[in-house]
């Protein structure tokens, strides 16, 4: 699904590789310009360059944190996939390049996709597309991000299912986790008079997901 969002002719680093197989399918597909990969860890680093050389793939691999070794004329698209939420934010916050014209971020969380994509709307990262995706029986969600150049107030829904819309299986179940997810909290809220607005904005939110899936 990540590779997928990338567009031919980009110059394409995977921030934190692991064992690199993204890198070397990007590479194999010939619709990349360049390919380079990043891993902070040294163990998941020498996976990576084995798979490299066993795959016979010419791939740049640097062992830093995040992008601390790339800078803008490396790349024009960063995949920052597998992690939490928290830490793909942070990875973004330490590279104010990639506020640059023509960059696009494609990321996707593991945990605390929330969170953000709470980040992105506050350092003024626009999504322009969404999807999930179940692997293992698990879902996820695959984003594209560009910098907008302008802070912005998500609505009340958007924490929860970002843009994702009812256009595919994946997508339809994870807006219905999502919903139910929702329910569960307006649930619970019910019952604190304090989070009154915190409720309302659940509820919002419910009603909007509800829509999405004509329920």
């Amino acid at each position: 699904m990540a590779a997928s969002f990338v567009k031919t002719g980009s110059r394409v680093c995977d921030v934190g590789t692991d064992h690199g197989y993204l890198p070397v399918f990007l590479y194999k597909s010939g619709k990349c310009k360049s390919v380079m990969a990043t891993e902070i860890n040294k163990k998941p680093f020498l996976n990576a360059r084995k798979t490299f050389e066993s795959e016979k793939a010419d791939i740049p691999l640097y062992l830093c944190d995040g992008l601390d070794l790339i800078g803008e004329k490396d790349a024009d698209t960063i995949i920052i996939a597998g992690m939490g939420g928290d830490v793909i934010s942070g990875i973004i916050s330490r590279a104010p390049w990639l506020k640059k014209s023509g960059v696009s971020l494609i990321l996707q969380p593991m945990t605390a996709a929330d969170t953000l994509r709470e980040y992105l709307a506050k350092n003024g990262f626009k999504v322009t597309r969404e999807e999930a995706v179940c692997d293992s029986g698990r879902l996820y969600s695959v984003m594209e991000a560009i910098f907008c150049g302008k802070a912005y107030k998500l609505r009340p829904a958007a924490g929860r299912i970002g843009e994702i819309k009812p256009t595919s299986e994946d997508n339809i179940a994870y807006l219905k986790r999502q919903k139910r997810l929702c329910a569960e909290l307006c649930n619970a809220l019910s019952a604190v008079p304090q989070k009154a607005e915190l409720l309302n904005g659940e509820k919002t939110a419910l009603k909007e997901i509800n829509t999405l899936l004509g329920e």
